[in-house]
């Protein structure tokens, strides 16, 4: 199946063994450490399996470059362009055929595929991915991908890898209302040892960035191979950057790396380097697991990452800065022993790591719950514990949810969703932009309305603080623009065509 230049991974001596698990069950938890080579290997070992009977395989990835990056490397493998065998399809972008046996999806596009077709005809197996990430679409997906199994799919193979996930509490979720055994199999990574220095700040009153900066120039000078930055956000790589200037050379290569940058920006802080020439990517925590990052033997790590937190009090979502977790440290620093020993700067105390919390806090403890409410509502339920969870949506974020969809007509007064709330969920927006969106259109006001849903869910393209609108929508409208520009006026006419899409989605009656 593999080239013949493929190298043989730890993965490959428990393949034999998920093959014949999964042909006598349909749940299985795969452990498999950093460098195993799960999310490669893994799927494309499983088109062998004669139970599969010509169906494809569905994999979920909680980033769209990991998603992206994956379908392209195994379709590598097999000597193809991606789009053949291996496909995949995020948001606003799509390489699939009618070839297309394996196709890696991001979060959202599992929800609207299992929406759209709650049996997952012509699937065969679900595999949820670093599910260690515990993201809130990720717990939705793999709760409807049970309701259905349960419903409608006893047949539905269902496969959860993660890096570093505490595996018990998944495997009593898994055993519920289950008859057969869930078995968890184990592989090792691959990894080099790497030697780890703690590098606090010495005052309160020097930037972190600044920090930062000055443990690059310390890495470039004490070691060699390219150098990884985690830091929080887009606006602290930015500064690092900046700071920075004076080491980019023809041998030293200033790389950022997130989510929202071009797909030709992020390739190029993937692609690999050779000596004398170093990369220094300086990256969002999108870097710490999926992607691999050829040559990178030192890690700085500031220590910080950005979630989403919904203040009930407010009924609004915002960014804060915290802490990683012990787990997420640790993937962290296993980036730099990839290929060859590695070296590791934290940039906090070594004591500090006494008071990190062992593993990521889920998203769905603190995520504003007004859109799973919504899905749920579609899926045919009035009540999250009708559907078996990991961690069960918060009571008091849930009765929040509620009344604000019954005031978006989204839901009636009972729960139930309605033609309204239906087309809501079809988009790709929080249920307030979607209302907007749809109302407007009935103004004749879309056009509009799409620019804004889609500039409100991405970056302000004049990062002003002047809150008018008007010069937003010119900018958005007309003429050339920025990366993030061409990125809003796609992700606008994306809605645009789904607010058009013609007719409703067929009734259906709830799952059990």
């Amino acid at each position: 199946m593999f080239n013949h230049t493929t190298e043989v991974l730890p993965i490959e001596a428990l393949l034999p063994d998920l093959l014949e698990t999964l042909g006598s069950g349909t749940r299985c938890i795969l452990e498999a450490a950093p460098g195993a080579g799960k999310t490669t290997r893994v799927p494309l070992a499983l088109l062998r399996a004669a139970w599969l009977d010509g169906k494809g395989i569905l994999m979920l990835e909680p980033r769209r470059m990991a998603a992206r990056n994956a379908a392209r490397y195994m379709a590598s493998l097999l000597g193809e362009k991606v789009g053949q065998t291996v496909g995949y399809r995020v948001r606003l972008d799509s390489r699939v055929s009618a070839s297309t046996r394996i196709t890696v999806v991001t979060e959202g596009v599992l929800t609207r595929m299992l929406q759209d077709d709650p049996e997952l005809q012509g699937v065969g197996c679900l595999i949820f991915d670093e599910f260690h990430e515990r993201s809130l679409n990720a717990d939705l997906g793999l709760a409807l991908a049970l309701d259905c199994q349960q419903g409608l799919r006893d047949d539905l193979r269902l496969l959860i890898m993660s890096a570093t996930l505490d595996s018990g509490p998944l495997l009593k979720l898994l055993q519920q209302d289950f008859s057969g055994a869930v078995p968890v199999l184990r592989s090792e990574g691959r990894a080099w040892p790497v030697e780890t220095h703690h590098l606090p700040l010495p005052r309160a009153d020097i930037p972190m960035e600044r920090w930062v900066a000055d443990a690059v120039r310390r890495a470039l000078r004490e070691g060699n191979g390219s150098i990884l930055v985690f830091l929080p956000g887009t606006g602290e790589i930015r500064k690092v950057e900046a700071l920075l200037q004076d080491v980019r050379s023809d041998t030293v290569h200033l790389c950022p790396l997130y989510g929202d940058l071009p797909a030709a920006e992020q390739d190029a802080a993937i692609a690999p380097v050779w000596a004398p020439v170093r990369k220094i990517v300086l990256a969002t925590s999108i870097a710490e697991t999926s992607l691999t990052i050829e040559g990178v033997r030192v890690v700085i790590d500031s220590g910080l990452a950005r979630t989403v937190r919904f203040d009930a009090g407010t009924g609004m979502s915002r960014l804060v800065t915290e802490r990683v977790s012990l787990a997420s440290a640790e993937q962290r620093r296993g980036r730099a022993g990839r290929a060859e020993p590695g070296v590791c700067y934290r940039l906090w105390h070594q004591w500090d790591e006494a008071g990190m919390a062992a593993h990521i806090r889920p998203e769905i403890l603190d995520a504003d719950m007004a859109p799973l409410c919504l899905e749920l509502a579609v899926w045919g339920i009035t009540a999250p514990s009708s559907l078996h969870w990991l961690d069960e949506p918060p009571v008091e974020a849930v009765n929040q949810a509620i009344p604000l969809l019954r005031s978006l007509e989204a839901v009636d007064a009972v729960g139930r969703v309605t033609a309204r709330g239906r087309g809501m969920a079809r988009l790709p927006l929080h249920p307030r932009l979607a209302h907007m969106v749809l109302a407007a259109k009935a103004f004749g006001l879309g056009k509009a309305a799409c620019l804004l849903a889609a500039m409100a869910d991405e970056r302000d393209p004049l990062r002003l603080r002047d809150v008018d609108i008007r010069p937003r929508l010119a900018l958005l409208g007309h003429g050339q623009g920025s990366p993030a520009v061409f990125r809003i006026r796609e992700a606008a006419r994306q809605i645009g065509r789904l607010v058009d899409a013609a007719g409703e989605p067929p009734h259906r009656t709830p799952m059990s």
